[in-house]
C-alpha cells in the first residue's frame, strides 16, 4: 500500500500491528464484553437485503465481518494494517489491504459498509464519509461503531477506568498493549468533543446520508450509527 498515511492513520497502523494476534480477547476483555456487543447490534439493525455485499472497512482481525458472514453476506474485508488484515484472511476472509480515505473499489458497488473505530484516525472524517457513501449503490446502508463517552455521574468513573485503569491492565495483556491502553481514553475524548451527536449526524448527512440514526449503549459508552444513501 503506497498512499501516505495521515498522522492518525500512521498512529493506528503503528499500535495495533503488536497487539493483532490477541486482539479479539483482550478487546472483549478490556471493554468489559462489551465491544461484542456494540459490533452484534450494530450489524443486526444495518437492514441489508439478504445476500447483500458487504464492505468491512477498518476490518482489523475481522470480527464484524465474521458477525456478517453468519448474516449469509457476501463480504470484503478492507484494512490499513497488513498485521491485522492478516489475521482476517487466516479465519477465511477476502481481504483488501488499503485505506478509507481512498478505496480502490468502484463506485455503487455495495449493499451496505460497515466500519469500527475509523474516524477518530481519519485526517478529514467527512472527505471520508463521502468515500464511504460512493461505495454504496443507491439505498445502500451503513454502519459504525465507536467508544462513546458517558455523561452525568457516569462520567468521572469512565475517566478513571480510561486513565488509570485501563493502562494498568493493558499491561497484563502483553506486548503493544500498554500503549493501546494509554492512547484511547486521550483519543476517545477528542473525538467526543469535537463532535457531538447533533455535529456527528450532520456530518454523516453532508457526506449525502439520509436516515441517519443514533444509538448510545453502556450508559453511552458506546457509539453506533446507521444511515443510508438515497
Amino acid at each position: 500500500m503506497s498512499t501516505t498515511l495521515a498522522p492518525g492513520s500512521r498512529t493506528a497502523r503503528t499500535i495495533f500491528a503488536p497487539i493483532a494476534p490477541n486482539y479479539d480477547r483482550w478487546s472483549a476483555w478490556l471493554s468489559m464484553g462489551q465491544d461484542p456487543r456494540w459490533r452484534a447490534e450494530m450489524v443486526a439493525h444495518l437492514d441489508a437485503p439478504p445476500a447483500a455485499r458487504v464492505l468491512d472497512v477498518a476490518a482489523g482481525t475481522g470480527m464484524i465481518t465474521r458477525l456478517l458472514e453468519k448474516h449469509a453476506f457476501e463480504v470484503i474485508s478492507l484494512d490499513l494494517s497488513s498485521e491485522m488484515l492478516g489475521v482476517a484472511r487466516s479465519r477465511g476472509a477476502t481481504a483488501v489491504l488499503a485505506t478509507a480515505e481512498q478505496l480502490p473499489l468502484k463506485s455503487a458497488a455495495f449493499d451496505a459498509l460497515t466500519f469500527g473505530y475509523l474516524l477518530r484516525y481519519v485526517a478529514d472524517p467527512l472527505d471520508t464519509m463521502r468515500e464511504l457513501t460512493r461505495v454504496l449503490r443507491p439505498g445502500g446502508t451503513i454502519g459504525m461503531v465507536e467508544f462513546g463517552r458517558p455523561r452525568g455521574i457516569w462520567r468521572p468513573l469512565w475517566w478513571l477506568y480510561t486513565r488509570l485503569v485501563l493502562p494498568g491492565a493493558a499491561v497484563v495483556a502483553g506486548r503493544g498493549w500498554w500503549k493501546v491502553g494509554r492512547f484511547l481514553g486521550p483519543s476517545i475524548d477528542g473525538f467526543v468533543d469535537r463532535y457531538p451527536d447533533a455535529d456527528l449526524i450532520r456530518l454523516w448527512e453532508a457526506a449525502g446520508l439520509v436516515d441517519v440514526r443514533l444509538a448510545r449503549p453502556s450508559l453511552g459508552g458506546g457509539l453506533l450509527m446507521w444511515g443510508r444513501r438515497p
